[in-house]
């Protein structure tokens, strides 16, 4: 498997939105001369002040400075408003482009990573934490630029008017952040922690939905309650005492920051009284420094949005980092359909743990039926999965005609096999659209040939609404047997020229069964088909039989032949000859 590179959540976030930089550049343009307009109100006043003191008495005068008080507030929220409007318009276009990819990265990842990982957490990855960074996108990149610059130009003013009474509005600034700095010591570290309380919440939420059916049949509703109950209360617990360490920085930070006057008017008085300090400047300043904490305290409100960021970002990219399976994208020249397992051996962890597959070799002639029976858990899944391409083989390779299954495209691999598993999903839609995921182009008559070859258009047309009839969530609204038959109705509408049934028909009963068994006969014909099935009655029949028990091929070869050389075949046959007895 391979591993894509990682980058830093910097350079992740800079690639997220580069499609979109131009309109972020035109926003912070926008921004700054927002928040330029918002501060022409305080020259305005500055000026009427020092207008008053020094006798001006034309109305003229004060009407003209009253319009430009008027127009830079209309500039400001007319620039700010348009800032708003086109850095959220290249925002949600940067969010859809990340979750778009994180998908397109889970079907590139092998099976056994999602597997091991609880749904939960990817959904809080795909869908809250990336909605976590539109503050940053949206209003930190604009907003906080032009609230540093903006008042850093009114500082510099300030310095060519006094530098004194520059550096002395400047006083409560550094001694408020002193206290910021505290809170924000530990906050990236604190936010992490606030994502895993968040993702073991959405994990216990997850388990607890998807497994109500078996909490409620075995009584467990308390105890199962009690994990959930515990997950929720862990979070609301750990938000609580994080808000509860930060409450008193927090205040200091608030109050002293703005506290810009309890300096600028005694220090300034005292530069008035002995001379040095003319009237109409101390007005500006008194004016002007209340417009300079204003615009620094909103830009330091992003701080947190920052440490939200990089914790967001990384957990982005240590999905889209993961390792996935290996393929190349120019299609393979396959010359004929040939499957063949050489030596193959796999384990589905990493950590030295028994392997599910150890040294199979096996050859699947175009055309043939080849069925993999076996004890629970011996690797007849495994195998059917390798050949899927869910996984890549821990050593030894699988072939299709004779080129590697790493050599060959995903699409190219998914569009020469159809595989039905035993537990089948069906998306929260209606029957017939269920069925049309094999071949998204087939018409209406195409879906229900489809489901009458698979057995299942019978009880199809029995449903309250037909094929129209929505299926529920995983398909919870039709029985398992019935799940199982729209899948193979799928599978056999996509028409590939290689066909695994995975266990597909464990869940019908015997009349369905045979009836699904004659529909695949049918529609394989000149196919490849592979099955595993529990049910040996089935599949005597086939081609070759292989053997499978404790990941090792132990005998292959037709029925009768493994009746007569397998002990363990034999005793297989004999046990699933006397359920039959007993059924009957």
């Amino acid at each position: 498997m391979e591993k894509t590179e990682e980058k830093s959540p910097v350079s992740l976030l800079r690639e997220f939105a580069k499609p979109y930089q131009g309109k972020y550049i035109v926003s912070v343009v926008m921004a700054v001369l927002g928040v330029f307009s918002g501060l022409i109100p305080y020259f305005a006043a500055a000026r009427i002040i020092v207008g008053l003191l020094g006798g001006e008495r034309e109305l003229q005068f004060y009407l003209i400075w009253c319009v430009v008080a008027a127009a830079g507030y209309i500039g400001r929220v007319l620039f700010s408003n348009w800032s708003t409007i086109i850095s959220h318009t290249a925002t949600y276009s940067t969010l859809r482009d990340i979750r778009q990819k994180l998908v397109s990265k889970l079907s590139r990842m092998p099976m056994g990573a999602l597997l091991d990982t609880p749904s939960g957490r990817y959904k809080d990855v795909i869908v809250e934490r990336v909605e976590g960074l539109e503050p940053t996108l949206a209003h930190l990149l604009p907003e906080m630029t032009a609230n540093l610059l903006v008042p850093l130009m009114l500082i510099v003013y300030l310095f060519v008017l006094d530098w004194r009474m520059a550096l002395v509005s400047l006083i409560t600034l550094p001694v408020g952040m002193v206290f910021m700095m505290i809170i924000m010591k530990t906050y990236p570290a604190q936010y992490a922690g606030s994502v895993e309380a968040g993702k073991r919440m959405s994990s216990a939420v997850v388990e607890y939905i998807g497994g109500i059916e078996v909490i409620k049949a075995f009584n467990q509703s308390a105890r199962s309650y009690r994990k959930y109950s515990d997950a929720v209360n862990d979070n609301a617990a750990y938000f609580y005492n994080w808000m509860k360490s930060c409450q008193l920085p927090m205040s200091a930070y608030t109050a002293i920051c703005p506290a810009t006057l309890t300096t600028v008017l005694p220090i300034g008085f005292l530069f008035y009284a002995n001379g040095s300090l003319p009237a109409a400047d101390f007005v500006t300043v008194i004016i002007l420094s209340l417009g300079i904490v204003g615009p620094i305290l909103a830009a330091t409100s992003f701080t947190d949005n920052l440490a939200i960021m990089g914790t967001v970002v990384q957990q982005t990219g240590d999905i889209l980092s993961a390792p996935e399976l290996e393929r190349p994208a120019q299609e393979a020249d396959i010359s004929d359909l040939t499957i063949a397992l050489k030596n193959v051996s796999f384990s589905y962890h990493e950590n030295g743990a028994e392997p599910a597959l150890r040294g199979v070799s096996l050859t699947i002639r175009p055309g043939t039926v080849t069925a993999l029976v076996g004890p629970s858990g011996g690797g007849k899944s495994t195998v059917a999965r390798l050949l899927a391409g869910f996984w890549d083989v821990t050593e030894g390779e699988i072939t299709i005609g004779g080129v590697n299954l790493k050599d060959i495209p995903q699409r190219q691999l998914a569009d020469l096999i159809s595989y039905v598993a035993q537990d089948n999903y069906l998306f929260d839609d209606t029957v017939r659209e269920n069925i049309r995921m094999g071949r998204r182009s087939a018409s209406d008559a195409e879906v229900e040939v489809a489901a009458k070859n698979a057995g299942c258009d019978a009880f199809i047309r029995q449903l309250e609404q037909g094929y129209e009839t929505r299926v529920g969530g995983a398909g919870g609204h039709l029985s398992g047997g019935e799940r199982q038959r729209v899948a193979i109705a799928r599978a056999m509408l996509k028409d590939a020229p290689i066909v695994i049934l995975d266990e597909a028909t464990s869940y019908t009963d015997p009349e369905s069964e045979a009836e699904i068994q004659r529909s695949v006969s049918r529609l394989v014909a000149g196919k490849t088909l592979l099955v595993i099935a529990h049910r040996l009655s089935t599949v005597t029949d086939s081609d070759q039989i292989v053997l499978v028990n404790n990941g090792k091929i132990e005998a292959t070869g037709k029925h009768e032949d493994l009746l007569a050389a397998s002990g363990l075949y034999r005793s297989m046959w004999q046990a699933h000859i006397g359920v039959k007895d007993g059924e009957l």
